[in-house]
């Protein structure tokens, strides 16, 4: 089974993430930077897929020259090689222009299997897995908490706020996991070692036929106009009750739309 990761790099979630002046992006080059959570969880899915029906598994990352050390990561693990899709053009995409760029690339490694996080910890949009399912012409299977392959047909638990709904469908198929779905394994200084030597293919959007207007702020369909820092925790508001605290407390909530 030829099986595809998407491996986003992001600013750590545990560390001060900030965006740039200039043009209201996120701050990379100051930030400490990781491959997304949840896309480890998709990586661990692959390997265990590919150790129960064989095959392929190969890291697809967009992203730029810094997303390298993520990708190497993402090899240690375990798959066995990558495409970084590395262009200067990209800076200031879109989820909608990302999308093409992912489903364009996807196209020239023809997957039976895209797994992807259910999120990223900087955009939170929960989109990709459906943008690039309709790209591509092949069902989405998301959120799911439990995979089941049989030959050519997928099954998931898709998790809910209630439980779980029973998804299926035939590959080839985009899916999406959340956190609840397995245990990333840690590299080993073996996996390590050989990830150094593991193939890292890298291209730009004119390998992929795209033209550099239709991607980046050119080719962006939604920009941030403006930030501000979140503002410092405030010493809240005592309620001093006199008889009257219930009323008093009732009133502030209400002020503040809870009740």
């Amino acid at each position: 089974m030829n099986i595809v990761v998407l491996v986003k790099q992001v600013p750590d979630s545990s560390a001060e993430r900030s965006l740039r002046a200039g043009d209201n992006t996120v701050d990379r080059g100051s930030a400490s930077n990781v491959i997304n959570e949840m896309d480890e969880y998709a990586i661990e899915e692959a390997l265990r897929v590919q150790a129960a029906h064989g095959g392929e598994v190969t890291i697809l990352t967009m992203g730029p020259q810094g997303a390298s050390e993520s990708i190497r990561k993402a090899l240690s693990m375990g798959p066995d090689r990558a495409v970084h899709v590395l262009d200067d053009a990209l800076h200031g995409s879109c989820a909608v222009a990302t999308s093409k760029v992912l489903a364009a690339a996807l196209g020239t490694l023809n997957p039976d299997l895209v797994l992807c996080g259910a999120e990223a910890t900087d955009g939170r949009v929960q989109v990709m897995a459906h943008m690039l399912a309709e790209r591509l012409g092949i069902a989405a299977l998301t959120g799911a908490r439990k995979l089941t392959v049989d030959g050519a047909s997928l099954t998931i638990e898709r998790q809910t706020e209630e439980g779980f709904e029973v998804v299926a469908a035939s590959t080839p198929a985009v899916v999406s996991v959340w956190d609840t779905i397995n245990e990333p394994r840690y590299p080993s200084f073996k996996g390590i070692m050989a990830a150094k030597k593991k193939p890292v293919q890298t291209l730009s959007v004119a390998d992929l036929g795209i033209a550099a207007s239709e991607v980046g702020f050119a080719g962006a369909s939604s920009v941030v106009v403006q930030h501000s820092k979140r503002p410092p925790r405030s010493g809240g508001q005592k309620v001093a009750d006199e008889g009257d605290g219930g009323v008093k407390l009732v009133e502030f909530l209400a002020s503040e739309k809870f009740v």
